[in-house]
């Protein structure tokens, strides 16, 4: 089972992540962060997610909670997704990634040393036109 916290729950999550984290087979919503706790509550609510918080830490202490959904602003990325790692939690990252090339080393560093896993949010490539792209077998 895969239990989700979402540290930034704004725009993105509200329509892309957060609810199919709900309608997936052995997914849970369990908890959300967001800096203003009012909105974090709001979404909560909305989402019926048991947990809200504006302290990220709530999240990646709490034992039910195994995977870490990312979707801040990039320049929050690093520490986020590396305090997420250190306590052994799965990251599920928007992207990009990082600012820099080299904070990303930092990152692909700590999930060597991690138990937990880093997958990057590179949806576009199941889009249509994408599809067509790879179907057409052209290479660049």
């Amino acid at each position: 089972m895969i239990n989700w916290g979402i540290i930034g729950c704004g725009d993105v999550a509200e329509v892309k992540s957060g609810p199919a984290f709900q309608k997936t087979v052995n997914s849970e919503l369990l908890g959300v962060m967001r800096r203003n706790r009012e909105k974090a509550k709001d979404f909560a609510l909305r989402h019926q997610v048991p947990i809200s918080t504006d302290k990220a830490e709530e999240l990646l202490c709490h034992d039910e909670i195994n995977s870490i959904y990312i979707a801040t602003p990039p320049s929050t990325h690093l520490d986020y997704a590396l305090e997420a790692l250190a306590a052994g939690k799965n990251v599920y990252l928007e992207k990009p990634m990082t600012l820099t090339s080299i904070e990303a080393e930092k990152i692909v560093k700590a999930v060597k040393k991690s138990k937990g896993k880093l997958t990057v949010a590179h949806y576009r490539r199941e889009l249509p036109a994408f599809k067509k792209v790879k179907k057409s077998k052209l290479s660049f």
